[in-house]
């Protein structure tokens, strides 16, 4: 009897020591930040210091995509590793409290991932993917949740004003909170560092889901006044991109003076392209070469940055160029954290190879990539395979989004970034090839 004790104290001191070791997690999500809107992706005319230097204290990777051009499915894509179709979330969920759409729970998550293996996990920031109890953060995984259950919140009043009726939209574990007038950008920042004073002994993983640069623009007036001389709107959207930047920054200052960042990992990405709904004042971010933003499956909706920093472990100012997409994160967070999968289908491929080797191939190498907005024969969607791109079905929103449909839009990304020819016509074997292979990929 005695020997079984001393054989279970043992297991249990060993994966006590296993976790103490394994590194805490933060997956920083921005709303609508185009293509190339950080200075370490060439932009000149915006202020981006703390995520610039994140870059430099890791890996930034060129040929980075999205799981969906628009919020939800994109968000789905992230905390399950899977297509958002096969999550269940094909469009965007309800932004209020019984409409429709939020991610299923029998959905297995980051943050669920994460919890089974002893993190502490939080979910701080934008939620929409669910606005009932059965699906908020709290049954996904989350032992602590702040922020908005629907798509977005004017950022001082936490109100949803974009569907009648006008709904305040902020809530804490479940129950509504009220912080009129404050900033959310600093509540954020607030609630974040009291989970990690909170949980600084022990793993943690926290979704932080910014609210910014997705309309409406707010950014401080210091900003305001700073980028005052650019065009409109490029102006107002500088002004928020930099203020959410300076909000990044005190979060990465808490986890120095805690002395937490060397075995922190930390991962970057926008969840779509640029918005040029007029409700975001038709545009004011950049999608660099490539054409389309938000909602469009062309390359300026999904073609995205993204950056991993892990001081301690991993290369730093390295640049990769290999394809990744937004499923892979959850299998090569838990390759790098040394926790277990979920066990269910990922369409997710380990990106930890490429992390740590610049001539590493892509797991993607010789594989497709698929993306489907929407349900039914009039959803959008879209099949990637070596250069060749076929969409299916979407649009160009670069300057709007009320634009016609593309369809059968073939194009070569290594000779035309920009999509601007489609070479349907000359290579109707290769349309044929990646028609089937979507066709594949749907059954």
């Amino acid at each position: 009897m005695k020997s079984l004790f001393v054989l279970v104290l043992a297991s249990l001191l060993s994966c006590a020591v296993f976790a103490a070791e394994r590194p805490n997690v933060i997956f920083l999500l921005a709303d609508d930040q185009g293509s190339v809107d950080l200075g370490s992706y060439g932009s000149e005319d915006l202020e981006t210091p703390h995520l610039d230097a994140l870059a430099s204290r890791g890996v930034r990777f060129t040929r980075f995509y999205s799981a969906a051009p628009v919020c939800s499915p994109s968000r789905a894509g992230v905390l399950t590793g899977r297509y958002p179709v096969r999550a269940g979330v094909p469009g965007n969920c309800a932004s209020q409290k019984g409409a429709k759409g939020a991610l299923p729970p029998e959905e297995v998550t980051m943050a669920e991932m994460f919890k089974a293996a002893g993190y502490a996990t939080a979910h701080i920031g934008k939620w929409h993917l669910g606005y009932t109890p059965e699906t908020h953060p709290l049954a996904q995984g989350f032992d602590h949740s702040f922020g908005h259950m629907g798509g977005c919140i004017d950022n001082y009043s936490h109100f949803f004003y974009w569907s009648g009726p006008n709904v305040h939209d902020l809530w804490r574990n479940g129950e509504e909170v009220f912080h009129d007038g404050e900033f959310f950008p600093d509540l954020m920042v607030k609630e974040a560092s009291g989970f990690i004073e909170a949980n600084r002994a022990k793993p943690f993983f926290i979704y932080y889901a910014m609210n910014t640069p997705h309309y409406p623009y707010q950014g401080d007036a210091k900003w305001l006044e700073r980028f005052k001389d650019l065009p409109y709107p490029r102006n107002l959207y500088a002004a928020f991109v930099a203020a959410q930047d300076e909000r990044l920054g005190r979060l990465f200052a808490k986890l120095d003076e805690l002395g937490l960042r060397e075995n922190t990992i930390i991962v970057f990405q926008s969840d779509n392209g640029h918005s040029t709904e007029e409700r975001a004042h038709f545009g004011g971010g950049n999608a660099g070469p490539f054409r389309g933003a938000k909602f469009s499956l062309l390359e300026g909706g999904i073609h995205l940055p993204a950056i991993l920093s892990w001081p301690g472990k991993l290369p730093k100012g390295e640049v990769r160029h290999q394809r990744a997409h937004a499923c892979d994160w959850l299998p090569t967070l838990a390759e790098l954290s040394g926790v277990p999968l979920p066990e269910r289908p990922l369409d997710g491929l380990s990106l930890a190879k490429v992390l740590s080797d610049s001539a590493a191939p892509s797991p993607h190498e010789g594989k497709a990539l698929h993306w489907q907005v929407g349900d039914g024969p009039k959803a959008d969607w879209a099949v990637t395979e070596g250069d060749w791109k076929l969409i299916g079905r979407s649009r160009d929103t670069t300057v709007g989004t009320k634009i016609a449909p593309l369809e059968n839009h073939l194009v070569n990304l290594a000779e035309d970034p920009g999509e601007a020819v489609n070479r349907a016509a000359e290579h109707p074997e290769v349309l044929e090839r990646l028609r089937k292979l979507h066709e594949s990929h749907l059954q």
